[in-house]
């Protein structure tokens, strides 16, 4: 697995990956879903390479240098739900301590200089106060034409000596 530097925390369906199964990258999600689970999308699946919880990451400390971190945006609404079954949900009475625990597992595996790209929609919950959640301040980054609801952001963990955070 030493050429595994890419870490996917959430990859659902990799909707975003050009390479859907890039060689460099490890896939994790919570969930299997098989091609037929949305009616809506009846190609769409979910099949991580590793079965794991973003909260709890079996890796070491600093192991990646890159890392895409895209949550459920929403929360549980009902098992026929089209857009949980295609992005998951969040739990509306932890999803604060989820998503910074999650954030925060993100970054101890994440080495010196390494990106985090984290993707939010506003669909329930402000971009403000998510970053206010994980604590951390990003170096940038810019929201989709369409809507203006989904945010990509970019994190860099810049060790101390050189001026960043904890």
């Amino acid at each position: 697995m030493e050429d595994k530097f890419i870490l996917d925390v959430c990859c659902g369906g990799r909707q975003f990956w050009f390479n859907k199964a890039h060689p460099n990258t490890v896939y994790i999600d919570i969930r299997i879903a098989e091609k037929g689970h949305n009616w809506h999308r009846p190609n769409h699946e979910v099949k991580p390479n590793i079965v794991m919880d973003f909260r709890k990451l079996e890796f070491e400390d600093e192991r990646f240098k890159l890392i895409i971190f895209d949550p459920p945006h929403i929360f549980h609404a009902s098992d026929k739900s089209i857009i949980e079954k295609q992005y998951g949900a969040l739990n509306k009475e932890t999803w604060q301590e989820d998503i910074k625990q999650g954030f925060d597992e993100c970054w101890r595996v994440l080495e010196p200089l390494g990106i985090i790209i984290f993707k939010w929609n506003e669909a329930r919950v402000k971009k403000t106060e998510v970053l206010k959640v994980i604590g951390r301040e990003p170096l940038f980054g810019h929201h989709t034409k369409s809507n203006h609801k989904s945010h990509w952001l970019c994190f860099m963990k810049i060790p101390i000596k050189i001026g960043g955070s904890k």
